[in-house]
């Protein structure tokens, strides 16, 4: 929970603020975001996968401030404005020219973002670089853009910051969408 709560805690969330988990997956992030935005904020989870979506609308059964979508980010309409957003290990999307797009279309000025993912480490640590390839292809459908995998989005985000993690086989990075 240590990486997942740290990215959390860069969308610096308050009461009463809207906030979307992009891939939110089974939505494990779910009650921490809850938490973070309180009864009047909101959380709209976004997933493509029924099955997954299926155990993230178990894990939120009867929070009436959690929407949960059932499409592709590239379709998803998130119905509102948002505060902030959450990529957290979301790596095909974030290579989505057509999801960013979609995605941006409902962020307010200045909304947060932060997110956590996978990444190649320097080419020196190349055995790592081997284990990054070798345990991604489960996960992703893409190993393309892993030297910069923020790289689409960092042209929509001002004040980037990025950060390698684990090794350098992950990263955190977090800004704010541009005006």
């Amino acid at each position: 929970m240590g990486l997942r709560r740290e990215v959390i805690d860069m969308l610096a969330l308050a009461p009463g603020e809207t906030v979307v988990d992009v891939a939110c997956g089974t939505g494990l992030s779910l009650p921490l975001l809850r938490q973070a935005v309180g009864p009047r904020g909101k959380v709209i989870g976004i997933e493509v996968s029924p099955d997954m979506l299926a155990i993230a609308r178990a894990r939120c059964a009867g929070w009436e401030n959690v929407s949960l979508l059932e499409a592709p980010v590239e379709e998803a309409d998130v119905g509102a404005k948002f505060d902030a957003a959450l990529f957290n290990y979301t790596h095909d999307v974030l290579q989505s020219p057509e999801a960013l797009a979609r995605l941006f279309s409902f962020a307010r000025p200045g909304a947060r973002v932060a997110i956590a993912g996978i990444k190649h480490p320097p080419p020196w640590l190349f055995p790592l670089r081997l284990y990054r390839l070798l345990k991604a292809r489960a996960y992703v459908t893409t190993l393309s853009g892993l030297d910069r995998p923020w790289g689409l989005v960092e042209s929509r985000l001002a004040n980037l910051r990025v950060r390698s993690a684990m090794l350098g086989t992950n990263y955190l990075a977090s800004g704010t969408v541009r005006s």
